[in-house]
C-alpha cells in the first residue's frame, strides 16, 4: 500500500445512487406512458410494464453478486492513509457521470409509450428497485460481517459506474462505524440526544 493512500467510496453507496434517479424517472415515464394508448392499448401496456418491472428488479437485483462475494472475500482493511470519500460526494459523482444515460433513458422509456404504453417506464423503475435491493443485500453482507466494502475512486472514473466491473482489481474494508453511511449505503441516523 501506497504511503499517501488512496480515495475510498464505499461499494453500497456506488449501487445505490442509481436507485433514486432510476426509480423516479421510471416512474414519470411510466406516468406520462399510460396517458397515450400506444399500438397495443393501455391495459396490455401496462400488463406488459408490470412483467418487465418484476424481471428488471430481479435480474438487476441478483446480477453479478458472485463477483462482489468474491471481491469481498478477498477484500484488505484499509490504510490509515486512506481517505474514506463521503456518502454525497460519492452519490454526486455518480449521478454527475451518468446522467446523459439516465437522461437518454427516461426519452427511451417515453418513447416506447406510443407502441406499448408505460411499459418503458415500469422496466425503468425495475431497474431502480433492483438496485435498491442489491445494496440492501450488500448491507446485510456487510452487518453479518462486521465491515463495510470500499473501492477505491480511481477505478470509478471515466464513467465506469460499476464498483464490481473488470476496472475494479480489489476492495478494501473497515469497521462497521467507519464512513457517514450505514450499511447498505443509506445515510446513517444521527443518535438520538439525550
Amino acid at each position: 500500500m501506497t504511503r499517501g493512500g488512496q480515495g475510498l467510496a464505499r461499494v453500497a453507496v456506488v449501487v445505490r445512487a442509481g436507485a433514486a434517479p432510476l426509480w423516479w424517472l421510471g416512474v414519470c415515464a411510466a406516468g406520462i406512458g399510460v396517458l397515450a394508448p400506444g399500438l397495443t392499448g393501455r391495459r396490455i401496456g401496462v400488463l406488459a410494464g408490470a412483467a418487465l418491472f418484476l424481471l428488471a428488479t430481479a435480474l438487476v437485483a441478483r446480477g453479478g453478486r458472485r463477483r462482489y462475494v468474491t471481491l469481498a472475500a478477498a477484500a484488505s482493511r484499509a490504510g490509515k492513509h486512506d481517505v474514506l470519500q463521503d456518502r454525497a460526494v460519492t452519490v454526486r459523482n455518480w449521478r454527475r457521470h451518468h446522467r446523459w444515460w439516465l437522461l437518454l433513458a427516461f426519452l427511451g422509456a417515453l418513447g416506447t409509450a406510443f407502441a406499448v404504453p408505460a411499459a418503458g417506464g415500469m422496466l425503468l423503475a425495475g431497474c431502480g428497485a433492483g438496485l435498491r435491493l442489491k445494496a440492501a443485500w450488500l448491507g446485510r453482507r456487510e452487518r453479518a460481517d462486521e465491515a463495510l466494502l470500499w473501492v477505491r475512486v480511481d477505478w470509478l472514473r471515466g464513467g465506469a459506474g460499476s464498483p464490481a466491473g473488470k476496472q475494479v482489481k480489489a476492495y478494501r474494508s473497515t469497521g462497521i462505524a467507519a464512513g457517514d453511511a450505514a450499511p447498505g449505503g443509506a445515510r446513517r441516523k444521527s443518535p438520538a440526544l439525550v
